[in-house]
């Protein structure tokens, strides 16, 4: 890997250290990390894919609470830049997947950390503004975001450190039934991901559009982009319909402007 490629690999990485607070560009995204990485370091189709197969894991993650989420941020760079290393293209991306989960959980370490040493960066801030100094409050606020981007590029700048030989002659090295067992695990912590994802959105009216979209992707030979298509489609159908039953007065029944609903209730 060149020079220019990792100076930009780390840049990612601060970026979406940045966002995993900001949330507002979604660097943090697995999906965005990961392509980014897979764009800058000349690996770009084997990083979407992981970046979309981790997507799936941290749909399901969430703060409730105190409770925080597994740290996606510094899962999708540290994995992606694993998969680069060790030049496995497409084949590593199992291993690379199993490898994050681990990842986002030492993140969790490293954020509760960043945020302990931002609390006296409050007082700090306390402090310029009883003294009416904008400009100083929002320095600090810089300092206290930086601090989370320098969260994941110190441990992506590590990483790339370390020779890419040594890498792959470590993933190389792992045993047949360690690296199947990864590639297991890695497909099971996908699906239970997308079971998260389903248990919070999952409703009486959805249900339909679940098994409709299992179905067609279990019987037909579409790509992912295709059954987004239709199920674009199918979501703008049902949104003019639901105008139409909110805006009819005539017919028999529940009128609540929700159709599928409403047939549901009749039943």
């Amino acid at each position: 890997m060149s020079i220019i490629s990792m100076v930009l690999v780390v840049v990612v990485a601060f970026l979406a250290g940045m966002e995993g607070i900001l949330d507002e560009f979604q660097f943090h995204q697995p999906l965005v990390a990961c392509t980014l990485i897979g764009l800058v370091t000349g690996n770009l189709e084997a990083c979407i894919i992981l970046g979309g197969s981790l997507q799936m894991i941290a749909l399901g993650w969430a703060n409730i609470g105190a409770a925080v989420a597994p740290d996606a941020a510094l899962a999708s760079v540290a994995s992606a830049i694993i998969l680069v290393l060790g030049g496995q293209g497409r084949g590593g991306v199992d291993t690379a997947i199993a490898v994050a989960i681990p990842l986002a959980v030492a993140g969790l370490f490293l954020t509760m950390i960043v945020r302990t040493l931002a609390v006296p960066i409050v007082h700090f801030m306390d402090a310029a503004a009883e003294e009416g100094n904008i400009r100083k409050i929002e320095m600090w606020h810089v300092i206290a975001v930086c601090m989370q981007g320098i969260r994941i590029a110190i441990p992506a700048a590590a990483l790339l450190a370390i020779p890419a030989a040594t890498v792959q002659n470590f993933l190389e090295s792992m045993p047949a039934w360690l690296t199947d067992g990864m590639a297991i695990g890695g497909g099971m912590v996908v699906a239970v991901g997308y079971a998260m994802v389903i248990n919070m959105m999952a409703t009486r009216e959805v249900w339909p559009f679940f098994i409709i979209g299992f179905v067609i992707a279990a019987i037909s030979e579409l790509t992912l982009i295709a059954i987004g298509a239709l199920a674009v489609a199918i979501a703008l159908i049902y949104l003019n319909i639901t105008k139409m039953g909110g805006s009819s007065n005539g017919g028999g029944g529940s009128n609540t402007g929700d159709p599928l609903g409403d047939i549901l209730n009749d039943y």
